[in-house]
């Protein structure tokens, strides 16, 4: 069961690297509201490769973000800023895929990419120190 837990955990940051890179790719090509949403999705697999160590998941984004901050943020496994990090990332994706005439800013897709970049280096070294990934 642990050798899934760890598998599952890996296969979900890989994802999340996928997501960066897509992220990227997206910004490099003028399309910024897809870079909003790849970064935004880049923090929320990373997420949930944190999670997968804890065994839990959840249908419903907020409860994936409820649970980590709590968990994670509130406790100072991860500083305070990573929550803050989240919350930018998820209200730029609503908009970037629910509002009708948004349009994404070169300056704000590039910010967004950045935090998720911070993000990620972040969940790399909590996942290196668990030995999920090396």
């Amino acid at each position: 069961m642990e050798g899934s837990i760890i598998e599952l955990s890996k296969y979900r940051f890989m994802t999340s690297q996928e997501n960066l890179e897509d992220a990227r790719i997206m910004y490099e090509n003028g399309r910024y509201k897809n870079a909003l949403n790849r970064a935004y999705y880049s923090i929320f697999h990373a997420i949930r490769a944190v999670l997968a160590l804890d065994g839990f998941d959840s249908s419903k984004h907020s409860g994936v973000i409820a649970y980590f901050n709590q968990n994670y943020v509130k406790t100072e496994i991860f500083p305070k800023d990573l929550s803050r990090i989240i919350r930018a990332a998820s209200e730029n994706r609503e908009k970037a895929d629910y509002l009708d005439f948004f349009i994404a800013s070169r300056e704000e897709a590039e910010k967004q990419i950045n935090r998720a970049e911070s993000f990620s280096e972040y969940i790399s070294n909590y996942l290196e120190e668990k030995g999920v990934i090396d």
